[in-house]
């Protein structure tokens, strides 16, 4: 199944509860219903970091009150490959981009860039599926691990993409350096800064999740698509006419 499973969800030894907002974002929205997270990682190896990343980012979103999903990429065809992407694992990766109003993005850099299996998740998201946009209007946080010293190649190409795909970027991101030694033998993160940074980042996806819900039809308002559509502005129901008067 493209769905993968979280193990020991309710379990952050490395997290100091005495410092946390159990409801990052109270007061500046409806925290209800959860806020709708999918996570996306770049590596098929068995001992992923990017997943091992992403796996402390979904149980700290579920700590935060949210509800996380985490996309299994193993069984994801290559673009084109199969006539009309009519695939199962592509079928359920559009279906969850579409359930979500937020989502994570993790991938490992190498030769400088992000992973192609990150960027085949990406591929296979399209700007427009039957009049529905699975990814425009969705908050994003961005996230990488490297095999060495500290770089931030992966997050800046994945905020170019974020960009692309009409994706409100948020304005922190997690970086880190020389994974292999930031997991203990069970995958789970030790005590850093590192994970310290993750935590930051998660909070800010919870809070711009939230503050931007109750606008999301507003803000991915374009006039272009609304003169291919033919959709006539009303002048004496247009809330930007009337504020304007």
């Amino acid at each position: 199944m493209p769905l993968r499973p979280l193990p020991d969800p309710d379990d952050l030894p490395a997290l100091d509860r005495r410092y946390t907002h159990a409801r990052p974002a109270l007061g500046l929205g409806a925290g209800d219903p959860p806020p709708r997270i999918l996570l996306l990682y770049g590596s098929l190896r068995e001992r992923s970091f990017s997943r091992l990343c992403v796996e402390e980012a979904a149980r700290l979103l579920q700590f935060f009150g949210c509800e996380t999903r985490i996309f299994d990429p193993s069984t994801l065809p290559l673009p084109d490959q199969v006539p009309g992407d009519d695939h199962p694992a592509v079928h359920e990766l559009r279906q969850l981009s579409l359930w979500s109003e937020g989502q994570v993005w993790c991938s490992p850099e190498r030769h400088g860039q992000i992973t192609g299996i990150m960027k085949l998740q990406i591929d296979h998201l399209p700007l427009a599926m039957g009049g529905m946009r699975p990814t425009q209007g969705r908050t994003l946080a961005v996230m990488q691990v490297s095999a060495g010293s500290q770089s931030f190649n992966s997050v800046n190409a994945l905020r170019v993409l974020g960009r692309w795909m009409r994706m409100v970027t948020i304005p922190n991101q997690s970086s880190v350096a020389k994974a292999f030694a930031e997991f203990d033998d069970a995958g789970r993160m030790k005590p850093s800064s590192y994970y310290d940074r993750i935590v930051d980042v998660m909070e800010e996806l919870v809070r711009f999740t939230v503050l931007l819900r109750p606008h999301d039809a507003q803000l991915v308002d374009r006039y272009s698509e609304r003169k291919e559509a033919g959709r006539v502005i009303d002048p004496a129901t247009d809330l930007a006419s009337i504020a304007g008067r």
